[in-house]
């Protein structure tokens, strides 16, 4: 039986004004008939909308009312976050922070350097970072441009506090380049040592990891490898 679109729009004008940090975490919500009214739907929509919120741990119920989670259980995909980019030119939700561990030129492996059309020995910009949301570490990533970004933008080498949020949207603004083609691919498996480290988990915890690839017609822009602790939730809406 097809699911009302109410259903998702209600939930996903939830979910959004939580990772903006509109609601914050402890914000008691309206009650489920307030909801009904304000959004002029059936009362077991508005309950399917509040359901799939506190199955994606955004939402938790008690006897006093429907509360905002204390820490969301929630990460952003890359499309959440060229869609924050495209807003507000930060990668970063409202109240997620991030450490760079490493920042530098390096020669790729082999199959970066064909995402970037390199010839043997060409270098790329790597970044390494963490992100989190107050003692919660939200997400491991690695993000690669081309080496002549350096030049334009020479923060992508720097490991500087506060540099990282922005970095996407001051390349995008210092080269002239646009992202006409944006491609996201996950799968689970276990964290090996380094992403284990990062995320604070046992060598073989089970992990949600993916790539997203950001590109143009003059080639890719952003490639990043990320990974999220186990239960940990992606949630998005599409167009059928």
């Amino acid at each position: 039986m097809p699911v009302p679109r109410t259903f998702t729009v209600i939930a996903d004008s939830f979910r959004q004004r939580i990772l903006s940090g509109e609601l914050e975490p402890g914000t008691k919500l309206p009650t489920n008939r307030e909801i009904s009214g304000q959004w002029q739907v059936a009362a077991a929509t508005v309950s399917r909308a509040l359901q799939a919120l506190q199955v994606e741990g955004f939402i938790r119920t008690t006897p006093r009312g429907t509360f905002v989670a204390d820490e969301p259980k929630v990460g952003l995909s890359s499309r959440d976050r060229l869609a924050r980019v495209q807003r507000v030119k930060s990668i970063l939700a409202e109240g997620e922070t991030s450490r760079v561990t490493a920042a530098g030129l390096v020669v790729p492996p082999l199959y970066v350097a064909e995402l970037f059309d390199l010839d043997a020995g060409d270098q790329v910009v790597r970044r390494e970072w963490i992100s989190g949301r107050g003692q919660t570490r939200t997400t491991f990533a690695v993000t690669w441009y081309p080496a002549q970004f350096a030049a334009l933008v020479p923060d992508l080498l720097s490991t500087a506090p506060g540099k990282n949020a922005g970095l996407t949207a001051r390349v995008l603004e210092a080269t002239g380049r646009s992202i006409t083609h944006a491609r996201e691919d996950m799968h689970a498996r276990q964290a090996d040592a380094r992403e284990a480290s990062a995320l604070g988990l046992a060598v073989g915890t089970a992990i949600l990891a993916g790539a997203h690839r950001w590109s143009d017609d003059a080639g890719v822009v952003e490639y990043g490898e990320w990974c999220l602790p186990p239960r940990f939730t992606l949630g998005y809406e599409y167009q059928l």
